[in-house]
């Protein structure tokens, strides 16, 4: 689990091409520090799994530096940007968050949704808009404020643009110096393709909320009714068995109920009941 804080700018100084896979050389310091075989570091906004590294004191002969190795399979090339990667490219990097850290950004589990382009770049004086266009469907697990992460990035979302006939959903950041600066984000070009992770709860909130969205919204799971917000009529969620714990505690309620009732008819006798009001 990461959190989306780019800790380093890394270089690639190799790419090995298999037949169903590749495997990426990173040039790099401050991730390595304390690396292990097996460890997890994000790259480019993927976790990616360290298979071998330069120890400490010592420096790869063709990178001049410390590298890591990660194999990058099959589906991760299909479902994100490092495919396009070659030496000499930078890419972020990042370690993954200890329990005891601070949170600077938001929960990123490295597993990239899709590969989004950058559309627009509108600079100003103290910082960039960009504008990202969407995968299609991809712009329905976006809010305005809500999180993404681009390239390993959080960023928050400035707006969303639903879709037309003509041109995909798209939204923008507000990128701040030091993203430019210390990310991959300041010279992405037009064109250029991103990796993007939604936030998950999203998608969590939209797998268990599947029955009523297809209910309100005509059967497609994520899509809203008219009324965004609003099920007209509501939908009728099931409900959820009680454990003994929740049977006694309502029992209990229905009980305090009735009393409640005698109380205000006036009807009392000197019984005590088990929840211990005098009746």
């Amino acid at each position: 689990m990461f959190t989306g804080i780019v800790e380093e700018l890394g270089t690639v100084t190799a790419v090995t091409q298999h037949a169903a896979a590749a495997e990426l050389t990173i040039g790099c310091l401050a991730v390595l520090e304390d690396v292990r075989h097996g460890a997890s570091i994000s790259v480019n906004g993927v976790c990616l799994t360290v298979t071998s590294f330069t120890p400490p004191g010592e420096v790869d002969p063709r990178a001049g530096t410390r590298v890591f190795t990660a194999d990058v399979m099959l589906e991760t090339l299909r479902r994100s940007a490092l495919g396009s990667l070659a030496a000499g490219d930078r890419v972020n990097l990042e370690r993954p968050v200890r329990l005891a850290d601070r949170l600077g950004g938001h929960l990123v589990q490295g597993h990239v949704d899709g590969v989004g382009t950058i559309a627009d770049r509108t600079p100003d004086e103290h910082w960039e808009v960009v504008r990202i266009a969407l995968p299609e469907g991809l712009d329905r697990y976006l809010v305005e404020k809500g999180s993404i992460t681009v390239d390993g990035v959080s960023l928050t979302v400035v707006d969303v643009t639903p879709p037309t006939d003509t041109t995909p959903a798209s939204f923008t950041v507000s990128l701040i110096p030091t993203t430019l600066a210390d990310t991959t984000l300041g010279t992405r070009t037009l064109g250029a393709p991103v990796n993007l992770e939604v936030d998950v709860v999203a998608k969590y909130v939209e797998k268990l909320a599947a029955p009523a969205l297809r209910l309100a919204g005509g059967g497609v799971v994520g899509q809203l009714p008219a009324v965004t917000g609003r099920f007209d009529p509501p939908p009728p969620f099931p409900t959820p068995p009680l454990g003994p714990i929740g049977m006694a505690a309502a029992d209990a309620v229905v009980r305090e109920t009735a009393v409640v009732g005698e109380l205000a008819t006036g009807r009392m006798t000197t019984d005590v009941t088990e929840t211990g009001v005098t009746r």
